[in-house]
């Protein structure tokens, strides 16, 4: 089951984290179709958010057709994002967690190998584009 998380440093709304990670999930396949996300209660007293955020999160999964509501049981993944690219993910994630290590080794700290590779990322992202 998903476990959310909030980051205040992301600048984006709490509700809009919660459907950033469902999506997440469902690209890297760690939930699939039939399984149920925590319910409100569930995510309220985890994070400590107002329930509204949760059900606004939800209802917008709902509306890309991503998940369902049935009332009284829960909300369920109804879709998946996960391509026919899953099978490389492990060996990139190996790759990148040895990246993560070397980046700690040379004494990054957490918010500059974010920094270091959203650069990155979006430099490269540029070429391709050029």
């Amino acid at each position: 089951m998903i476990e959310f998380y909030l980051d205040e440093r992301s600048g984006l709304s709490p509700y809009l984290q919660l459907v950033r990670q469902v999506r997440q999930a469902l690209r890297l396949g760690l939930v699939r179709e039939g399984d149920q996300l925590p319910t409100v209660k569930e995510v309220v007293a985890r994070l400590a958010i107002n329930p509204n955020t949760v059900l606004k999160a939800y209802r917008e999964l709902e509306h890309e057709g991503l998940v369902a509501a049935r009332p009284g049981v829960g909300t369920f993944v109804t879709a998946t994002l996960a391509g026919a690219s899953l099978a490389a993910h492990e060996p990139l994630r190996q790759d990148l967690r040895r990246w993560l290590a070397k980046a700690r080794l040379a004494g990054l700290d957490e918010e500059s190998i974010e920094a270091l590779f959203m650069t990155t990322f979006r430099s490269a992202a540029q070429q391709d584009i050029a």
